[in-house]
């Protein structure tokens, strides 16, 4: 049994690994799958055209690093959840008397924020140092599941739906009496 042919894919794939995709390094690959000749002649064509770091100047990587820098800093000043604690989370709880998963859905983005009392939402920046505007953004943005980028199990993880205020309250076993506090806007 003779091994398979590779497939175009894996022709290609090869070719744009390659150290240097030069006349030499073109031809031999012409010569051994001459069925791929149109595809890698435009591949070569294509990544002759494209920039390569060897290309930018030591000033252009500066201002890339610097870009980067901003955007992080930018990003994680946005979420007030962003750079607190485990210590830190439990104190937010502490001081507004819920349970820490409460805290953890909110910091997840798993909290429907049309569902939360206004009065809620002021007690929860408060206790972030935060503002509600802030705070309604960093709700509002899409969440990144990190989680979800790697994983060894056989299917994918999938992200939990967002659920209701109330929802989050009666999952996390908060008492009636307390629950309907919350829901009332008190604290």
């Amino acid at each position: 049994m003779s091994p398979a042919a590779p497939s175009r894919e894996d022709v290609l794939d090869a070719f744009a690994v390659e150290p240097s995709q030069d006349r030499i390094t073109l031809e031999r690959y012409l010569h051994a799958y001459p069925q791929f000749a149109g595809e890698l002649i435009d591949l070569s064509r294509e990544l002759a055209r494209m920039p390569s770091d060897h290309d930018l100047s030591e000033a252009d990587h500066v201002l890339i690093d610097k870009a980067w820098q901003l955007h992080a800093q930018a990003t994680s000043a946005q979420d007030p959840f962003a750079h607190l604690s485990p210590a830190q989370l439990r104190d937010v709880a502490t001081r507004l008397a819920v349970p820490r998963q409460v805290i953890t859905a909110f910091r997840e983005h798993r909290v429907l924020l049309a569902s939360v009392p206004m009065q809620f939402q002021q007690h929860l920046a408060q206790a972030l140092n935060s503002t509600v505007d802030v705070l309604r953004a960093a709700l509002s943005a899409p969440r990144v599941d990190l989680a979800a980028h790697s994983y060894k199990a056989d299917h994918k993880p999938s992200a939990d739906q967002a659920v209701t205020f109330e929802r989050l309250l009666v999952d996390a076993g908060v008492d009636d009496a307390r629950r309907a506090e919350l829901l009332s806007g008190g604290t």
